[in-house]
């Protein structure tokens, strides 16, 4: 009879722990692909943020290379254009030697019929400015620069032609060439008067009315 009253009372022991053991291991093993789950969306989350970082260290990075490209390179391409218009006429500013632009009206005031003188033109070359008979300027400018080897070439009045003091080049009053060893003769820019005022250079690219060719220095 103890017998059997042992064995029933290990029996009850046994259905009263088994359930508890059971969902013990259930609860553990939840709790351990829980925790791996959130390991893995932890792994994700931090990969994301990191994906993020490099993707703005990236465009940090680009935008100063640019800056810098640009802060470098712009003046270098600038340099190499041809200088801005100035005026409404569409050309080029004529200055003169202190980097002032030229109006037409003070400058004819002092200027003679028949006068050349040297103002700033295109590119910054030494051209002249011829004076017409009726006080007005000529539709053109003559480049300075000896068709030689590059001397200012001076007009010389009492000559009535220009005359280089390099290598006795000589040129005409239009700037053809009257004696060697200049191979061609003083390159031209139009001259005209903006409506400001303003005396204005452009670039001359039509005939050259002196040899009924195309400008050389087109």
């Amino acid at each position: 009879m103890m017998k059997l009253f042992v064995a029933a009372l290990l029996a009850s022991a046994v259905q009263a722990f088994a359930p508890t053991a059971f969902v013990s291991n259930a609860v553990t093993t939840r709790t351990t692909a829980t925790s791996k789950s959130s390991l893995q969306m932890a792994a994700a989350e931090e990969l994301y943020i990191d994906q993020d970082r490099r993707n703005l260290m990236n465009l940090i990075l680009l935008g100063s290379a640019g800056a810098t490209v640009g802060a470098l390179g712009i003046p270098y391409i600038l340099f190499f254009l041809p200088p801005g218009a100035g005026g409404g006429g569409g050309g080029v500013s004529a200055k003169n030697a202190l980097g002032d632009d030229l109006f037409s009206k003070p400058y004819l005031s002092e200027k003679k019929a028949g006068d050349r003188s040297l103002a700033q033109g295109l590119k910054g070359d030494a051209t002249y400015l011829i004076v017409k008979d009726d006080n007005t300027l000529e539709e053109y400018g003559l480049n300075a620069v000896c068709t030689h080897l590059g001397c200012v070439v001076p007009w010389s009045a009492p000559n009535n032609k220009f005359m280089c003091p390099c290598h006795g080049s000589q040129y005409a009053p239009t700037g053809a060439v009257v004696r060697g060893p200049a191979p061609l003769p003083l390159a031209l820019a139009h001259c005209n008067v903006a409506e400001d005022d303003k005396i204005l250079f452009s670039p001359w690219t039509e005939t050259d009315f002196r040899t009924g060719g195309k400008g050389w220095w087109n």
